[in-house]
């Protein structure tokens, strides 16, 4: 009867635990399924990225500046305003200033790559010398293609992340993915606006025009007795900063002056 007894048990412990580790075994295929992905890191050296780089368009910044005097202001802006309309630039910016010396004047173009040097080669035309001539070209194809491919990677890590957001049963773990995607949209977020402003700098070329004009070339000039009246107006200026100055601080001379008299009648007094 004993040896019965201790059968039964036997099948009901094995019993026991057989169910326990079913149970363990679901468990830990629960979270398996819902586990993070790792982050794929995108790695910019050896000869994998030299390859892409041949293989794919070449991405060119062009920028140039040009200084140069101008004999007939009006004239050198009629010229670049009319290459402007030839090669379908852009004007981004066009400020004139004019110095007790002379007359200055600066042209910001936008152009595409193709018409660039034809641009330049028509502004140039005319010009004898230049007070500065720079022009630059910036290859970021390697640098283009990493941002492509590290936005590419976050785009398939978040895609993997929305997949596992599905499969989730319990609050804490549609927290924690929801946080990671968070965080993943904020650095594609910032790849795509790295590389749109890459992109735009890519298909517009910058260039930068300054020319000017000397007061003595532009029938403006400052004789010894101009120069004498500047420099009073400059003087009358300096005087009424003076006062105004004083008017500012007057509560203080006051107390200053108060001081003062009592200070000296204290004194005599004492004689």
């Amino acid at each position: 009867m004993q040896k019965f007894y201790l059968t039964i048990c036997l099948a009901l412990l094995l019993l026991s635990c057989s169910k326990s580790d079913k149970i363990a075994y679901e468990s830990a295929v629960s979270v398996t399924e819902i586990a993070l992905p790792e982050e794929e890191v995108v790695v910019n050296s050896g000869e994998p990225t030299n390859d892409l780089v041949k293989d794919s368009e070449q991405k060119i910044i062009k920028h140039g500046t040009l200084k140069f005097e101008s004999a007939d202001m009006d004239a050198t802006a009629d010229k670049i305003y009319k290459a402007v309309n030839k090669y379908q630039a852009q004007i981004q910016n066009d400020t004139e200033e004019k110095n007790y010396d002379g007359l200055y004047r600066r042209i910001t173009l936008r152009v595409t790559n193709n018409n660039f040097e034809n641009l330049v080669r028509e502004v140039s035309s005319g010009v004898g010398y230049f007070d500065q001539k720079e022009i630059s070209s910036e290859d970021v194809t390697e640098r283009y293609i990493d941002l492509e491919a590290r936005l590419k990677a976050k785009k398939e890590l978040e895609n993997r992340y929305l997949e596992l957001l599905k499969k989730a049963n319990k609050i804490s773990e549609i927290l924690e993915i929801e946080k990671e995607i968070n965080n993943i949209r904020e650095e594609i977020e910032s790849h795509q606006g790295q590389l749109n402003y890459l992109q735009n700098r890519i298909a517009m070329s910058t260039l930068q025009i300054q020319f000017y004009k000397k007061t003595a070339d532009s029938g403006i000039t400052h004789s010894y007795g101009s120069k004498m009246w500047h420099s009073i107006k400059s003087g009358f200026g300096l005087i009424s900063s003076f006062f105004l100055g004083v008017l500012y601080i007057w509560p203080f001379l006051l107390l200053f002056a108060a001081i003062l008299y009592f200070a000296l009648r204290k004194s005599r007094l004492k004689k």
